[in-house]
């Protein structure tokens, strides 16, 4: 089983990132999950971090095609995201459901923090609304998401043989 596992890891972010783009656009919610930033954080877990970075940077720039103002804002977030959370991998790689709640928590919030001073569309009391209420918000749905995520797909992701 464990020659499998790489290939069960990569099965579990497309799964993820396909529901960026099919659920996500159904909820219409102000504060809602980010499943790139979930399937990122699962990945660099599980990669060094120059490759995590590399693949924020593809992801961001996925999200960026989308996008008419700022672009490369979320291609470059992510790139740092990844990389800070394969960095890290060391003190958040548990197998605690709250733990990585918080660690999808502090990425998502980490992403947004950045892509929107990266993309400087917002200043002044908008900035700080988004980044205090908006960006908060969105990481709690966010990491209630991945834990969900986590749950769901446990079989596909442990790491120990079964």
């Amino acid at each position: 089983m464990n020659g499998f596992r790489p290939l069960r890891t990569l099965l579990a972010f497309a799964v993820i990132v396909v529901l960026h783009y099919t659920l996500r656009p159904f909820m219409g919610w102000r504060a809602e999950p980010d499943f790139l930033t979930i399937a990122l954080l699962l990945a660099a877990v599980r990669l060094r971090p120059g490759s995590a970075a590399v693949t924020g940077f593809v992801l961001g720039l996925l999200r960026d095609a989308h996008m008419l103002e700022g672009y490369g804002s979320s291609a470059i977030s992510l790139a740092f995201v990844g990389f800070g959370a394969a960095w890290l991998k060391a003190a958040f790689f548990a197998d605690n459901l709250a733990l990585n709640g918080f660690f999808f928590f502090l990425g998502k919030w980490a992403y947004d923090i950045m892509f929107f001073l990266v993309e400087r569309r917002l200043d002044g009391a908008e900035l700080a609304i988004q980044l205090g209420v908006w960006s908060p918000l969105s990481a709690a749905v966010t990491a209630l998401a991945g834990v969900l995520l986590l749950v769901i797909m446990r079989p596909l992701l442990q790491t120990s043989p079964s």
